[in-house]
């Protein structure tokens, strides 16, 4: 099938002061999150200025991609667009409206399963679409990338290195800590089509890390970044309370890599580069944060990877992947849609 456009699509962040709190309403809106949590997150991004990495890191991503496409003959301009900041989506699709593109591909910055992490994007798309108009270009997502080796490696190799950085008269003692972002346990129960999809992933992708950078070492998956009011049950443990238990099992030595991100925007680098790295220190355990990928050119080339699956003649036998999990390129009706939202 042809198509004549990319767009990236991400979650967006402020790159002012003034931007933060309304980025934070827009993220939370219907939630139900407390005005005092939306406080508390603001300081996080104040603490570095109200700028919140992830657009520089999607502008970097943007400008690998171009490269990567031009080196190898894709000939398909890369678009922008975000769920809660500028550049918004619909503006984006506006845009791509203009230019005359009549159907795109869109790669989202999340590789998993699950309502925030997939349907709620192919819902953003969708919006955005109803927006601009009938004259809207048709936009259908790349599929779910956890485990695909320009997504896994990179995660390898950053665990590698970092292990490189604590004592190795230590690593009997050492330990493996795989994070993602916390989610609601009933969302977690609803993802994909037969639900635990999000998790299910993510233990999967942790699986290949581990096997891949350490197979020796014990390794867990624990959470991070809960948001949500306090009377909703999320996934746990949560990085710091395990980081305790951790402490008081012996452990003496953490290597934490977040499998759950693509760079290292602003849930990497104040929930693990400040707060859990502060409650190792606390403990007296040594700490170090595994890298992202970024734009390690593995990840750029997936990129291109996932286009050509959907592009090229043979795209089904180019699906290059190392899990057991089943994948599909489109996701089901009504995947990860919560029960009471659907019809």
């Amino acid at each position: 099938m042809a198509y004549d456009a990319l767009v990236l699509v991400s979650f967006g962040g402020p790159e002012r002061p003034e931007d933060v709190l309304p980025f934070l309403q827009n993220v939370t809106r219907g939630r139900g999150v407390p005005p005092e949590r939306l406080a508390e997150v603001a300081e996080h991004y104040l603490h570095f200025g109200g700028v919140s990495p992830i657009n520089q890191q999607c502008r970097e991503l943007l400008a690998a991609i171009r490269e990567d496409f031009a080196a190898h003959g894709v000939d398909l301009p890369v678009y922008w667009g975000n769920r809660n900041w500028d550049p918004m989506l619909a503006d984006t699709v506006a845009q791509m409206r203009d230019d005359g593109i009549q159907r795109a591909l869109a790669f989202v910055t999340s590789a998993y399963g699950g309502y925030s992490s997939c349907r709620q994007y192919q819902e953003d798309i969708a919006a955005a679409r109803a927006a601009v108009g009938p004259d809207a270009p048709l936009i259908e997502k790349l599929r779910q990338f956890w485990d695909h080796p320009g997504f896994v490696e990179p995660h390898a190799d950053a665990v590698k290195a970092a292990l490189a950085q604590l004592d190795p008269g230590r690593r009997d003692s050492t330990r493996l800590v795989f994070t993602a972002h916390s989610i609601p346990v009933s969302a977690a129960a609803t993802a994909g089509p037969h639900g635990g999809r999000y998790t299910a992933q993510l233990e999967e992708t942790a699986r290949l890390v581990h096997a891949a950078a350490a197979p020796d070492l014990p390794y867990d998956l624990v959470w991070q970044s809960r948001s949500g009011p306090p009377q909703v049950p999320w996934l746990e443990p949560d990085i710091n309370d395990h980081l305790t238990a951790l402490a008081e099992q012996g452990v003496t030595s953490v290597v934490v890599s977040p499998i759950g991100f693509v760079s290292d925007h602003l849930e990497v680098v104040w929930d693990l580069d400040t707060e859990a790295l502060d409650t190792a220190k606390q403990l007296g355990l040594d700490f170090v944060r595994a890298a992202t990928p970024g734009t390690d050119p593995r990840f750029v080339a997936m990129v291109r990877e996932l286009v050509e699956e959907r592009t090229a003649p043979d795209g089904a036998g180019l699906r290059r992947r190392l899990g057991e999990l089943p994948a599909w390129d489109t996701c089901p009706a009504l995947c990860c849609v919560p029960p009471a939202r659907r019809p």
